[in-house]
Formats: structure tokens, sequence, C-alpha cells
């Protein structure tokens, strides 16, 4: 090949592979095990939460009396027994899935799997000391709970962390406030 054509490839080719990665760059998601709460202690997380808000998807539409229960497992993973009720139907919905770290076990960065070896990011961005309210977000925007170890959150918690979610590119206009009963 003569050398001012190869140097016309090599061009093209690096503003192609600039621009694809310029692109990636500026549509990428933010890393949200970097938003995980730190010195997260995990037995301290187990046991039963009510959702108070969540963002709508297809296993939890039409749910009212949401929990999640937490329970640690002796191989450190988490059972993860998701239950609330069809307010259309009145029957109760159940989901059984397993949990694990997402890399640094002292971190609220985890991994949650409802269907074999499928996982989606779930990470504890919000938590008070006490381990009594929580905001969790999910991949890519598209998932976030709040969390109570009652059925209701004080509304200063509430409007804290609902300002987190807005400033980290949460459309809070998709939250579905769970009913509780």
């Amino acid at each position: 090949m003569k050398l001012p054509t190869f140097i016309l490839i090599a061009t093209v080719a690096f503003i192609g592979l600039s621009a694809c990665q310029s692109t990636q760059t500026n549509t990428q998601k933010t890393d949200f095990k970097t938003l995980a709460v730190e010195d997260f202690d995990v037995q301290r997380y187990m046991g039963k939460w009510y959702e108070v808000a969540r963002f709508d998807f297809k296993w939890q539409k039409n749910l009212k009396n949401v929990t999640a229960d937490y329970t640690l497992q002796n191989d450190g993973r988490i059972q993860v027994d998701n239950q609330g009720s069809d307010i259309t139907t009145l029957e109760r919905k159940q989901s059984i899935g397993k949990a694990k770290s997402n890399g640094n076990a002292n971190n609220g960065a985890l991994k949650v799997s409802f269907f074999g070896p499928f996982y989606s990011e779930y990470n504890v961005v919000q938590l008070d000391p006490d381990y009594r309210y929580a905001l969790i977000f999910g991949e890519n925007n598209d998932y976030m709970w709040l969390l109570s170890r009652e059925k209701t959150m004080p509304d200063s918690v509430k409007q804290k962390y609902l300002n987190f979610a807005q400033q980290s590119g949460y459309d809070l206009n998709r939250l579905v406030w769970t009913q509780q009963d």
C-alpha cells in the first residue's frame, strides 16, 4: 500500500474511532457504584422494608402493599423476597431473587437477579445512620425506590432523597407512590 493511501485510511479510521468514543462518553450513564453508600453494613440492611415509592415497571404494575425482605445466606448472598397485592385482581404477587456484592462488600453497590444468571445493579445511594430509610438506584436511571422500615417515611427524609435523585438525573415525574394499607 502506498504511504499517502495508508495515511488517509489511518486518519479516517482514527477520526471514526474518536467520534465513536466521544459519542459513547457523552451518552454514558452515571456509574452508580460510585454513588453507593460507603461503610455499608449488610447485616443491618437485612429484614423487611416497605416500599414508599418507585419507578413503575412490568412486575410492579398496579401493586400496593409492596415489601422487600432481605435474608443473608450462609454463602454471603442475599435472598430477596418481594411481595405486593395487585389492586386490579386483588391477588398477592411474590418474586424471589438473589443479590450479592458488586465489588466492595463495604459499599452499598449490589447486583440483584430474579431471572437466573442475569443481574442488574441495585445501589443503596442514601441510607440514614439507623438503617430506617433508604434510596435505591437501579441501572440506566430506569429504576428507583424509596424504602422504609415502616409504611411511611418522614417528609424531611423524603425531600432529601428526592432532591438527591433529581440532582442525579432521575425524572421524578415517573415516581409512583406506593399505597400501604
